[in-house]
């Protein structure tokens, strides 16, 4: 990896077969799901069980993380940790579309931009959010120039493959025919992931993260994605029907 930097210089060639990006805060503006939803969801599944749970019992399970505490408060309420959290990140996945579909969030007013980078080579999106509401992003959004979307599975095993763990990256480069690429996110997780999966880190600078102290180390610092598109060699890529993609099932990653 080379010292962040700003650049005018195309990126190598050999380099760039592929770009991927995150979701929130990057193509999405926000830095990701309301914590509210999470509480809300709880009720969900609550009310469905006819259960009432409150105080320091509450708190843990509401929580994003699927944690000691969250595992431990499953215990006290003698229920199963694994089917509690995946029941209601499921109803946290439907909260969200909800509230998406309601115009709660927009696109980042530099999206644009992926429209002439998929000229040049295949785009993904990955992200940790729920890959049902990914999906929602991509077809409310009409985002048709991803060639791949993936978000994470809902339960315990898709939050333990979240990044920074490469797992998600690493289907996506197995999913486009790509050995590397570029990664594009604003935390410090996406660089950390970019960097296992053998993908170049690009950490976007933007609103809610300019005063980040990033403690890992990217290839480079944007502040648009304006200037992702001059960084990428403009040399066609292959033959649109030469390029990764095909049909997937509506319950797994989905190729456009």
């Amino acid at each position: 990896m080379t010292t962040p930097h700003h650049t005018d210089a195309p990126i190598d060639r050999e380099n760039d077969e592929v770009v991927l990006f995150d979701m929130d805060g990057v193509i999405l503006d926000g830095w990701g799901t309301d914590d509210a939803v999470h509480g809300r969801a709880l009720d969900d599944v609550l009310e469905e069980r006819d259960m009432r749970v409150t105080g320091d019992l509450r708190r843990p399970l509401e929580t994003y993380e699927y944690d000691d505490a969250f595992r431990a408060a499953c215990e006290e309420l003698g229920v199963d940790p694994a089917t509690l959290f995946r029941a209601r990140e499921e109803r946290s996945a439907k909260r969200s579309i909800a509230r998406l579909a309601a115009g709660t969030r927009r696109l980042c007013p530099d999206v644009d931009a992926i429209g002439e980078l998929a000229e040049r080579v295949p785009l993904g999106l990955v992200s940790n959010n729920y890959h049902p509401t990914v999906e929602f992003v991509v077809d409310h959004f009409r985002l048709d120039a991803f060639s791949f979307v993936r978000g994470r599975d809902l339960g315990p095993e898709g939050f333990r493959r979240r990044k920074p763990e490469p797992y998600y990256l690493n289907e996506a480069l197995d999913a486009l025919g790509a050995e590397g690429g570029l990664y594009v996110g604003d935390r410090a997780t996406d660089v950390i992931a970019a960097e296992r999966a053998g993908l170049d880190g690009v950490f976007l600078r933007r609103e809610h993260n300019a005063a980040l102290d990033l403690d890992a180390e990217p290839v480079v610092e944007i502040e648009s994605l304006r200037q992702l598109v001059e960084l990428v060699d403009p040399t066609p890529p292959a033959a649109e029907t030469d390029r990764p993609g095909s049909s997937a099932p509506s319950d797994g990653p989905r190729f456009e």
